[in-house]
């Protein structure tokens, strides 16, 4: 037990030896855990999945996504080793309607440049499995997790098994006979579940970046009003999204190539020929292609005025945020006119889809700028 001080004892003079040092910063007590190291796991995370939806952009250019035409999680893992294997995989992709209808008299050769790339995409996805479970539960043995994160962390990996049983699901519906591309509803899943998965990394990101106690604080000066307009403008960035996968998956892209008229039409004529009328909206080229325009020029009108909503802000780093925005957002919708003009010229096209990428990190990055403001000077 401590020694009692003398009430003439000057307040500055040392206390005795056994008397415990004041402690402090106690609401982040035992919080922390590796969020360094976290970060940097999650970093590489937020890139491997980045790539992956780049790699699986020019894999539905180049027409490769039928290549292999069976899931094997596992043992899929291996190429073909030699010549007969190769001849084997060469066989079961002959029996495909892509290749029965499409693709026939194509050489081995030929089938190859294929095959690389949806087996490169597929074991990226592989790889991404493998840099989750070995981060995660690497972290979680050694109890470096800070509390109430763990949930968020395992759900990544869910997310990500949901992601490659939605891959299969979606490359399945190819191999029926009644198309010779993938269902466009299964890819904008497939997309949307991709995005889904690199917005939660960057959002986990941006948190575990500030201690929980500077959270807290920062969330009693949020400022609504953009808060709101940022959260309405990523719900048109991510359904813009899903409506670039619809124009991809069934080739929308190439069909109308002038601007800002469509084949001299404002709304092509033909924009509802197909029965039951709801099939318009998924499987008509000409209805798919104007959606997406019109939602574009929708996310850009938005943008702009979030933009200038956000000069009234007395925080330099909200309106930085919202500039990016916009400048992410001016330079997206030019790549997607020059997209559409070029008929969807592979470059130009996955070009604008890792714009997409970037446009909803942007989003994001202003969406937190607002929600969890940083102190500044008020010089």
């Amino acid at each position: 037990m401590s020694e009692k001080r003398s009430i003439f004892q000057e307040v500055d003079a040392p206390a005795p030896d056994d008397t415990p040092p004041p402690q402090g910063g106690l609401i982040d007590a035992g919080r922390k855990g590796a969020r360094r190291g976290i970060r940097i796991w999650l970093t590489i995370l937020l890139l491997m999945v980045a790539l992956m939806i780049a790699v699986g952009g020019w894999t539905r250019l180049t027409d490769s996504g039928l290549s292999i035409t069976e899931w094997k999680p596992v043992t899929g893992a291996l190429p073909p080793m030699n010549d007969a294997d190769w001849q084997t995989e060469f066989s079961k992709y002959q029996k495909s309607p892509e290749y029965q209808i499409q693709n026939k008299g194509m050489t081995i050769e030929q089938f190859k440049s294929i095959f690389w790339w949806e087996w490169g995409h597929r074991n990226l996805g592989r790889a991404i499995g493998l840099v989750w479970a070995l981060g995660f539960f690497g972290f979680l043995l050694a109890r470096k997790i800070p509390p109430g994160w763990t949930g968020r962390l395992f759900g990544l990996g869910v997310l990500g098994g949901l992601q490659g049983a939605i891959g299969w699901w979606m490359v399945s519906s190819g191999l029926t006979g009644r198309m010779v591309d993938v269902a466009s509803y299964r890819l904008a899943t497939h997309l949307g579940l991709g995005f889904i998965i690199m917005g939660l990394i960057l959002w986990y990101l941006m948190r575990l970046g500030r201690d929980e106690r500077e959270l807290l604080q920062a969330r009693r000066t949020r400022e609504e009003t953009l808060a709101r307009l940022a959260t309405i403008l990523l719900a048109l960035v991510f359904f813009q999204v899903l409506l670039g996968a619809l124009v991809a998956g069934i080739d929308a892209g190439r069909g109308y190539i002038d601007w800002p008229l469509m084949n001299g039409e404002f709304l092509p004529s033909e924009s509802f020929d197909y029965t039951p009328l709801w099939a318009n909206f998924f499987e008509n080229p000409a209805l798919v292609q104007f959606n997406h325009r019109m939602v574009g020029y929708l996310v850009f009108l938005f943008a702009a005025f979030s933009w200038w909503k956000s000069r009234a802000s007395a925080l330099r780093a909200t309106r930085h945020a919202f500039d990016w925005v916009m400048a992410i957002v001016l330079l997206q919708v030019s790549l997607g006119i020059a997209t559409v003009m070029t008929a969807a010229q592979p470059h130009l096209a996955i070009t604008h889809q890792i714009g997409a990428i970037i446009v909803m990190a942007m989003v994001l990055r202003a969406r937190f700028a607002t929600l969890y403001p940083t102190a500044q000077s008020l010089r």
